[in-house]
């Protein structure tokens, strides 16, 4: 009998629950559709964030669906006369915009719906706005970093979330499928906290579910993220992820490592008895990447110290040897940063390696070789009246060479050598070589193909095409991300003989758009849709590539460049 009671009660709390949870979601969406299309408040004559403060503290239990719409309209405006503006756009994104919630959902009245429907087809048009002014304003809220945010106000950030995705983000209709689910699953969650650390888990899911490399960054907002992401301690030894294994690439501390037996060339394969490919899979749960390769990526630079487990300053890792293949267990000993020497020796070799990289270049009498990121020093010290000439100059010395190549791993420095003098120079006068979605101002939550010249080429008057028809190669891998993806795509056009060659790159092009959220986080995401001009995705696919490149433990090993090398065998 005690066993039936208590099953009794864990049922209806579970539905009770369960309710809590679809009477928040359905406040949270109705809250958004008035704020982002009813002209009081997307128009500004009401704060929509102060509606929401003042109605979620009066809904109770009791309120039903048609009741939390009534309290959230209550005040607003309930004639209107406005018609939406026409449609003057013929490419319009409208994948994303769907009204089911409250359409298709037979618990709520035909006068709700009638109202909704209504206030959508008089809903505000943004190119009303005030100059200066951004759809995606948000005020700021702060609270101390070690304290939980008021469920109010916690309910209020995660809505901010939920309006981004339905309104802002044109990629809705490509990230993992049952995001609505996984909502609801987080206002459960969030309903049972009671510390800022557990808010941070989750406000850091969600954002991952945005699947876009341009929100990667949030995890640095995050309060508490050496503890979500356990990152009190630096390994002794550099690494890099290869498939289902961390590999060892350099001794930073050879003392450690060697106390712990371990050497060069050995495979991390679990860390505190779990896999590598369950650890990334959980790390991939917090962080918001477009794409594997690019999570991958981010998990395996050093510096973001963040594949690791547990809070132990000691590891207990399964290896394998890079020498005999034979697995052995090792507990190895991190390194505190607050060793104010061991640290410095850290940052030093860590400040080396990136100088190595970042000076890597391809040396060949027949070739031309820019890195993106290097090009700027062009024209650092050229007099404004003398940069066409010089830039004329350099372009000119190129299109003599056999080859051109341009190493777009890494975010360009000067966007004036892409799009305005490499244009200038080798391309013909028309370059539509992809299409740019903006925000449709008439109807949020679409968005429209721009199609004015100058977001793809400038206007140069009198120019002249030189037509290149040596060898082109464009080199790529996860870090080529947004404008470099972006400018490698009109290099692609340009030269229509050259070669991508690489790696997956960050799948995360067009502008960038900033969200305040309560408790002084930042969440930034892609704002664009970018298509080739045959529509073929680029969010989260990234650019096309001619020659895919897979590096193995050896080439990290060696320090091989696999596409510098297939570049200069290519020339043979």
């Amino acid at each position: 009998m005690k066993r039936t009671v208590i099953i009794l009660m864990l049922f209806f709390f579970q539905q009770s629950l369960s309710a809590q949870k679809e009477q928040q979601y359905i406040f949270l969406k109705t809250w958004n559709f008035l704020k982002y299309y009813h002209p009081d408040l997307a128009g500004g004559k009401k704060d929509a964030d102060s509606l929401f403060l003042a109605t979620i503290k009066s809904v109770d239990s009791n309120d039903d669906f048609n009741s939390i719409i009534l309290k959230l309209s209550k005040d607003l405006k309930k004639t209107l006369t406005n018609l939406a503006p026409a449609e003057t756009s013929t490419d319009i994104l409208t994948k994303n915009q769907n009204f089911d919630w409250f359409q298709k959902n037979s618990k709520i009245s035909s006068e709700n719906k009638a109202l909704l429907n209504n206030i959508y087809h008089h809903r505000y048009n943004f190119e009303l706005l005030k100059e200066g002014k951004l759809v995606s304003d948000e005020k700021k809220y702060s609270f101390p970093k070690n304290e939980n945010l008021p469920p109010e106000y916690r309910l209020l950030a995660l809505a901010k979330i939920q309006g981004v995705v339905d309104h802002l983000f044109p990629h809705k209709y490509i990230m993992d499928k049952g995001f609505d689910d996984f909502f609801k699953k987080s206002l459960e969650e969030n309903s049972r906290i009671s510390s800022r650390k557990d808010f941070e888990i989750v406000l850091a899911k969600l954002v991952s579910k945005l699947k876009d490399s341009h929100a990667f960054s949030f995890y640095k907002q995050l309060n508490y993220k050496k503890d979500i992401f356990h990152g009190d301690y630096l390994a002794p030894f550099d690494f890099q992820i290869v498939n289902d294994h961390i590999l060892i690439t350099k001794l930073i501390f050879p003392e450690i490592c060697m106390k712990s037996e371990i050497s060069v060339g050995d495979k991390i394969i679990s860390i505190n008895g779990k896999t590598i490919p369950q650890v990334i899979k959980e790390k991939g749960e917090l962080l918001s990447t477009s794409n594997t390769e690019k999570l991958t990526y981010v998990l395996s630079k050093y510096e973001n110290n963040l594949i690791w487990t547990g809070d132990q300053q000691q590891k207990s890792l399964e290896v394998r040897s890079g020498k005999t293949n034979k697995k052995f267990s090792a507990n190895v000993d991190m390194i505190d940063p607050s060793d104010q020497e061991k640290y410095e020796l850290i940052v030093n070799y860590l400040q080396d390696k990136i100088r190595k990289s970042e000076n890597r270049k391809i040396i060949h009498k027949d070739v031309a070789y820019f890195n993106a990121n290097r090009t700027l020093a062009f024209i650092d010290k050229v007099n404004d009246d003398k940069i066409d000439a010089v830039m004329d100059s350099i372009l000119s010395d190129a299109a003599q060479k056999k080859a051109i190549v341009f190493d777009m791993r890494a975010y360009p420095d000067w966007g004036g050598f892409f799009f305005h003098y490499l244009y200038k120079y080798f391309s013909p006068a028309e370059n539509y070589f992809g299409k740019y979605y903006q925000q449709n101002l008439k109807n949020i939550g679409t968005f429209t193909y721009k199609d004015q010249s100058i977001t793809y080429f400038p206007t140069i008057p009198g120019k002249t095409t030189h037509t290149y028809k040596g060898k082109v190669f464009i080199l790529v891998n996860p870090d080529t991300r947004s404008a470099s993806e972006w400018y490698s795509m009109s290099l692609q056009k340009i030269f229509p003989q050259s070669q991508t060659i690489g790696q997956q790159t960050s799948g995360g092009d067009g502008d960038l758009v900033k969200v305040n959220l309560p408790g002084d986080y930042l969440l930034e995401f892609t704002g664009n849709g970018i298509f080739y001009p045959d529509n073929a995705q680029t969010q989260q696919t990234g650019i096309r590539i001619d020659e895919l490149m897979k590096y193995q433990d050896q080439d990290f090993l060696n320090n091989r460049d696999l596409e510098f090398e297939r570049v200069l065998d290519l020339m043979k």
